[in-house]
């Protein structure tokens, strides 16, 4: 997914191919830039299939339409994602295949190791392990030497193209923030998720940190998406709900007391508890409705779903 990064849009292009097990295709969505994105796509040797939308849908909106294409256009079995700032090793296509094909029981999703440009573990995108681990997951995490998780992060996540025909789409309506939460725990809620360390990718981020580093008026994307999260979705189990209550509030805390703009977020904060509490998200039909055959792609995978 792409937005005004035309650069590192090139050198994410030519890290997939350079891949030791090459790719079968490549889509790069265009999230209505203003820069050179979409020729930098449409000029590279790898040839990728190019979706310039008309307007910034977030990345919550731009995964969901990505995601669509793939299963209903281009029939795909595993749908590989990520940011065009993030920079695949070369090893990294490999390593999730590799895992995935020596686990016992079916992976719903697969998370690379996501790395700084130092080479530090990158602690925006950590992997959620499961509060409990079941034996299925147990079983797959030993016999694949992986880390079975509770969710991933859209800074490459591989999943199975039967889950997102089964279970739709992120939520469009979220813009940004907690999309991957979301959708990757809805899917994990019962299927197997691993983190690969053996699948490494490199976050190029401006600065080494979580998103809760002073994020501004961001914090308002923040907190109604977790609202919306805890209260709205069937991600969680009523257990984890209390469970990860508590731990946004803490989180909240910490952001507010750790930032030199309080002001800031405690009013963005409190227009996201407002927002969160008081209405619902719209579904991802809705909110990506007009815009022709990605909109149409987008209504058939969440009404096969059951969603739209």
């Amino acid at each position: 997914m792409a937005f005004n990064r035309a650069d590192l849009l090139r050198e994410a292009l030519d890290a997939l191919a350079g891949q030791d097990r090459p790719v079968d295709a490549v889509l790069v969505v265009d999230n209505a830039s203003t820069d050179h994105t979409a020729r930098v796509a449409v000029e590279h040797p790898s040839g990728p299939v190019l979706l310039t939308l008309p307007r910034n849908t977030g990345g919550a909106g731009g995964f969901a339409v990505g995601m669509a294409h793939a299963v209903r256009r281009l029939d795909a079995d595993l749908v590989w994602v990520m940011d065009d700032d993030t920079i695949p090793g070369p090893h990294a296509l490999a390593g999730l295949l590799e895992a995935r094909e020596a686990s016992p029981v079916p992976v719903t999703i697969l998370g690379s190791r996501v790395e700084w440009v130092d080479g530090r573990e990158h602690p925006m995108n950590t992997p959620r392990r499961r509060p409990y681990e079941r034996d299925g997951d147990t079983v797959a995490g030993e016999a694949t030497s992986s880390v079975p998780v509770r969710s991933s992060s859209f800074v490459s996540m591989m999943i199975d193209g039967g889950a997102i025909r089964r279970f739709g789409l992120p939520v469009a309506d979220y813009f940004i923030w907690n999309d991957d939460f979301e959708y990757s725990a809805r899917l994990l809620r019962d299927g197997t998720g691993l983190h690969v360390p053996t699948s490494v990718v490199e976050h190029r981020t401006k600065v080494f940190g979580a998103t809760d580093v002073d994020p501004g008026e961001r914090f308002y994307y923040e907190v109604r998406n977790k609202v919306w999260m805890i209260t709205r979705s069937s991600a969680l189990t009523p257990g984890e709900r209390v469970l990860y209550t508590g731990a946004a509030m803490r989180r909240w805390a910490r952001t507010v007391s750790a930032s030199k703009a309080r002001g800031v977020l405690v009013r963005a904060g409190s227009r996201g508890l407002r927002d969160g509490a008081l209405r619902r998200p719209k579904s991802s039909t809705t909110v990506l409705a007009g815009m022709g055959d990605v909109s149409d792609d987008v209504a058939a995978v969440e009404r096969g779903a059951g969603r739209a």
